[in-house]
Parts: C-alpha cells; structure tokens; sequence
C-alpha cells in the first residue's frame, strides 16, 4: 500500500474529521480577535495568558477522567457528542454577556467539552487505523480540523469587514456551523465493546495511577511532550506579538489563516512522510522548527517574513501534534488508548497552564522578545532529552 492510498478514509474518520472541521470553523471565527476582545473588556495581557492556561487547567483533569471513562465504559461516542455539544453552546455564551466571569465562564465550558471528547475521539480514530497507517489517520483529521481553522478566520474576516468591531455578534454567529457539527455526531456509531468484567466508575482522578502501569515507552515520551508544553505557550501570544509589531486587525487574521491552510495542506503529507521514515524523526524535526519560529519572531518586522514564520509554524504543528498521539496509541494497548491520550492532554493542559501564566509574566515583566526566546532555548533542551532517548531506544 502507497502512502497516498485513500484506502484507510473510512465511514467513522471522515464523519470525525468533518465534525471537527465544522466545530473549527466556529472557534476559529471568534480565536484571532479573542485577545482584542478580551482587552476591550478589561484583560490584561497577563490575565489573558491567565485565563487561557487556568481554562485549560481545569479542563485538563476533564480530559484524563473522561478519557478513563470512556476506556471504562467501552463506549466513545456519547463522550464525543456531549463534549461537541458543550463547545457549541459555548460560542454564543461570549457573546451575550461582556464581563469577565461569564466570560471565564464561556471559556470553561468549551474547554471542559473539549476534555470530554478528546480521549474518546482519538481512540477512535485509532481504532479506525493500523500501525502502518496511523500517522496519516492523525494526519488527516488534523488536516480536515485546521482546514475548519482556515476557514474560520475568513469568515471572520469578511464578517469584519462588513461590521467593523461588532465582535459580540460574531460569537453569536459562530454557533451556526458548531450545531452542525453536532449534527453529524448523529452519525457516528461505537463499535461493539463488551467488556468481560463488571463495568466499574474511576475516581475523577484516578487516571493520573496510569502513570505507574503506562509502558515505559509512554512514560519517556509523555514526560518529553510535557516539558515541551511547559515552554509553549497559547498561540494568542504570536497574535499578539503581531499587534505590537503595528498590524491590523486585517493583517493578524489574514496572517492566521495563512497559517491554518498551511497547516491545513500539510497534516496529511507529513503523516504520510512519518509513517514512512519515522515518527520520531519527524516529531524532533517539528520541535526545532517550534524553536526557530520562537527564536526568530521577536526580531522579524516585515511582512514578508513573518509570513515565511507562520508557515514555517504550520510545519512545526503539522510534525508534532497529529503524530504525537499516534506516537502514542502505537505505544499503548488499545484498551487503554483513551486513558493514555486523556491522561498526555490532561496533564497537558496544567503545562499550559504553567506555560501560559509564565508568558504574561515575561512578556509584561521583561519584554514580548524575551519571552519568545526563553521558549526557544527551552524547547532546544527538549530537543536534547528526545534525541538521547530514541537513541538509547534504538540501541536495546
């Protein structure tokens, strides 16, 4: 089988690739003017990197949980439906209101819907797939997801363009395609899971005990992406960065979706070259492009540059998040892929958490510049701990 066989595009991977092209598309409408939202409300920049990490944070523990149930229980697509759902309703709620609690508020549920849904969603995609082709299943939905975040900001872009600064209606808007989404999740059916023994409910924390049962292959690898997420801080940061280099609000959406289509187009060629040479290779190529992007961002004033950057940061995503968990579901029995993945992105979300806060603090403290380069130096030692581990892997 060719790498570009169509072959693994089952019923289930498109239905989940589409659900989350459309649940994108309404997040992505509303994401590149958040932080102009937020300082229009009264945010700070450092509240804003607070806000999105503790959001995250609290989502976080959502994730491990559900994803543990959903293992538990056998069962995925209730936790996917439910969890879209929550993110769709969402939308609107930042809209009708513009104080800060109800606006935290907003944020909570969508991400606590995202908890909900991930590890289920992913085991799915993972149960659709084989060793030799997961990378391209990941690739793909990650493809199919980040187009939606094209697609999103143009959206935006002409809603902007007819209504200038009516952000409130354009979170109303965006519930259109997010109950579309939910609407194809009616599509979506589980596969037969019996479970042999009696079903048993976890403790709302009991998945961080995986860490002690995990493979040992899961533990090295989950303890180098988490030391990755801790210097990697919310994407809102890079638009920001944009803001005070004088771009208009044009110019900053027009340069996010020239990242998502360049993340969009790139998903599934990079699975591909993945399943073909190595993940591993491509994951540790991923976080050094991460580093350069983060390096040079500070320094870059031109247009044309920044949008060479942006590309270059679709290249880095496309190389490290899709592959990532396929990383993963490869490492891990399949009983346990939702427990494996919701417990990566629970933690996941205290390191953004971490990574988020610490950005505000120097951004506000030092300078935009510093911060970016403290994350680039940062990653480069993950780059390190990677390549020393898959080397040592490779010698047993």
């Amino acid at each position: 089988m060719t790498p570009w066989n169509r072959s693994f595009l089952t019923r289930t991977v498109w239905i989940v690739s589409l659900v989350s092209l459309f649940t994108d598309v309404a997040s992505e409408m509303v994401y590149p003017i958040m932080p102009v939202y937020l300082q229009t409300v009264g945010f700070s920049v450092a509240l804003i990197g607070i806000l999105e990490g503790v959001a995250e944070a609290i989502a976080g523990f959502s994730k491990g949980y559900f994803g543990k149930l959903s293992d538990s229980l056998g069962r995925r697509v209730p936790f996917v439906r439910s969890g879209y759902v929550l993110s769709a309703v969402s939308k609107p709620m930042m809209g009708l209101l513009a104080t800060p609690v109800w606006i935290f508020l907003a944020r909570v549920i969508d991400r606590i819907g995202k908890g909900i849904r991930t590890g289920a969603r992913d085991a799915m995609l993972s149960d659709e797939s084989s060793r030799n082709n997961k990378a391209k299943v990941f690739g793909f939905h990650r493809g199919m997801d980040t187009l939606g975040a094209a697609i999103g900001p143009a959206i935006a872009l002409l809603f902007l363009s007819v209504f200038p600064e009516n952000y409130k209606k354009l979170f109303l808007w965006a519930f259109v395609p997010g109950i579309l989404a939910v609407l194809l999740t009616l599509l979506l059916k589980d596969k037969d899971r019996r479970l042999k023994n009696k079903v048993s409910y976890p403790g709302f924390f009991s998945f961080v005990g995986y860490w002690k049962m995990a493979p040992r292959g899961y533990r090295y690898l989950v303890a180098g992406l988490l030391a990755f997420t801790v210097f990697n801080s919310s994407d809102a940061f890079l638009l920001l960065a944009l803001k005070e280099k004088g771009f208009s609000d044009t110019e900053l959406i027009g340069m996010y979706i020239l990242y998502n289509v360049a993340y969009a187009f790139l998903s599934f060629p990079v699975g591909a070259l993945a399943d073909r040479i190595g993940m591993r290779v491509i994951l540790v190529s991923g976080l050094v492009i991460f580093s350069l992007v983060y390096g040079s961002i500070g320094f870059i004033q031109a247009t044309g540059f920044v949008a060479i950057i942006f590309i270059l940061y679709a290249l880095y995503a496309a190389a490290v998040e899709g592959i990532s968990k396929a990383l993963i579901s490869n490492i891990v029995p399949v009983g346990e892929t939702a427990t494996a993945i919701g417990f990566y992105t629970g933690f996941g979300s205290i390191a953004t958490l971490i990574a988020s806060s610490l950005a505000g603090i120097l951004w506000t403290t030092v300078s935009p510049t510093f911060m970016f380069v403290f994350s680039a130096i940062g990653v480069l030692f993950v780059v390190g701990y990677f390549t020393v581990v898959f080397w040592l892997s490779k010698r047993k």
